[in-house]
């Protein structure tokens, strides 16, 4: 398939328009192809990214840390590849490094960069952390996203104020209990160990 272009674009919004009984031509209307264009651009903007890029620099002279490393409360804007509605919520990111850690903007980019897309929130919670497992090479990652669908609080159902909650642990995150706990217990998932 071919790029689409931009005046394409344009032109399937002006379309839209008409179909749901507007007249694309009225004054509040006429830019507004254009300002759709573009906010598509943003909305999507992760399809322009390689979040590997993003964890490609590592630094390794931290006096020996081995503890983990958690990024809680990374809000991101996404949306479903069902209804093109928005999903809104958190991330929760953890890692146990393995002689390296990486700089934390560079965790909220790789969210940033997997949420700017059409998504299903199953994909881009295991899409995050085999990102952070396969790049970084650490001792165990957990992601835990939160996210509130607008494609079932708006249509459909419509069932507002609930929230779905997904996760992908890896390596020590998924095999020791106690370091899945404290992962938990630090994003404020609170879990008792007895």
């Amino acid at each position: 398939m071919s790029k689409v272009t931009r005046e394409e674009a344009e032109k399937a919004i002006e379309t839209l328009l008409g179909w749901i009984g507007e007249d694309p031509s009225r004054e509040g209307l006429r830019k507004t192809p254009k300002r759709v264009a573009a906010a598509y651009e943003d909305w999507f903007k992760g399809y322009q990214d390689d979040p590997e890029d993003f964890l490609n620099k590592t630094f390794s002279e931290v006096e020996g840390y081995d503890e983990m490393v958690v990024l809680k409360d990374i809000r991101y804007e996404s949306h479903c590849e069902h209804h093109m509605a928005p999903i809104i919520g958190r991330v929760h990111v953890g890692y146990l490094p393995n002689k390296k850690v990486i700089g934390i903007s560079k965790l909220a980019r790789v969210v940033e960069s997997y949420a700017k897309r059409l998504q299903v929130q199953e994909r881009m919670t295991a899409q995050i952390a085999n990102c952070i497992q396969n790049t970084l090479k650490p001792k165990g990652v957990g992601v835990i996203v939160e996210g509130t669908h607008q494609c079932m609080t708006t249509r459909g159902i419509r069932k507002s104020g609930v929230s779905m909650i997904t996760s992908q642990l890896l390596g020590d995150f998924r095999t020791d209990q106690s370091t899945r706990i404290e992962f938990l217990n630090i994003i404020g998932r609170q879990v008792n160990s007895d």
